[in-house]
């Protein structure tokens, strides 16, 4: 077995009945050689040539195998199941469009806890710190009718998100949302498009938009592990994401991750 790890080579292998030659072709440019051989008999002689290529697909981890379902055509797809949850190719699609959702939340909830501590560290707005927004009254309505109101209107989009998912296409069809599907394209399951979600026309040929498939999954992973950390820091730290850059700037050898983890189990 020969791997290469560069430029592709070709290895030939000769069996006869009384020699034996082989035979490999070396890059002259790069080592000066000449092609080596020994001579056989050709009547008796058979030969073999196997070529072979280097993988060029980027992995999660360098020279690791990725597994045969997760064959580089998804966006983001460098290989990562540990788990073998994508083994079913129902349950591949599925978990597509939950990671999908999951990344556009996260990204949504980063800006906006960032956007509102640093409105409320500046003073700009009188807003409570983002763990503590949920238990604000307001006066324009009561908690138990934003709740409501909330589970309606998630539980329309999800519903639809799900009918789609089930027969794409469907939920663009005239009649199928009160007469507006002309604002959802309905470009392929989990990506609806239209004027309404996607008002900057990026995209819109949605099967060759590869590369903005993946960078809103790149980013949305990166918004995954931001809001991970900033649950972490608010059940350590007690405060906002703000508070805990400011107090780390004001002396960054001695208010770290480190220190304050120590200073939490003590």
């Amino acid at each position: 077995m020969a791997v290469a790890m560069g430029r592709p080579f070709a290895i030939q292998s000769c069996l006869s009945s009384s020699f034996c030659s082989l035979s490999k072709n070396i890059n002259k440019s790069s080592f000066g050689a000449a092609e080596t051989f020994f001579p056989a008999k050709p009547s008796s002689t058979r030969c073999k040539t196997i070529a072979v290529h280097a993988q060029q697909r980027p992995t999660w981890l360098p020279g690791l195998d990725p597994p045969p379902y997760l064959d580089g055509t998804l966006a983001g797809d460098f290989g990562f199941d540990p788990l073998g949850l994508g083994e079913d190719e129902q349950s591949l699609k599925w978990y597509v469009q939950a990671e999908l959702v999951h990344s556009r939340f996260a990204m949504a909830g980063v800006a906006g806890i960032l956007f509102t501590d640093l409105l409320r560290v500046t003073g700009i707005r009188k807003l409570p710190v983002w763990y503590e927004a949920g238990a604000v009254k307001f006066e324009f309505a009561s908690t138990r009718t934003l709740i409501v109101v909330q589970l309606l209107l998630m539980g329309f989009a999800e519903t639809k998100r799900y009918m789609d998912f089930v027969s794409p296409g469907s939920q663009a069809k005239e009649g199928s949302f009160f007469g507006l599907e002309s604002a959802l394209e309905g470009l392929e399951p989990g990506y609806p498009g239209g004027p309404l979600l996607n008002p900057l026309g990026l995209a819109r040929d949605i099967e060759n938009a590869h590369a903005w498939k993946l960078k809103e999954i790149k980013n949305g992973r990166l918004a995954m592990v931001a809001m991970a950390g900033i649950f972490v820091q608010a059940a350590v730290t007690h405060a906002g994401p703000i508070d805990n850059l400011m107090e780390h700037l004001s002396n960054p050898w001695h208010k770290t991750i480190i220190q304050t983890l120590a200073s939490s189990g003590s």
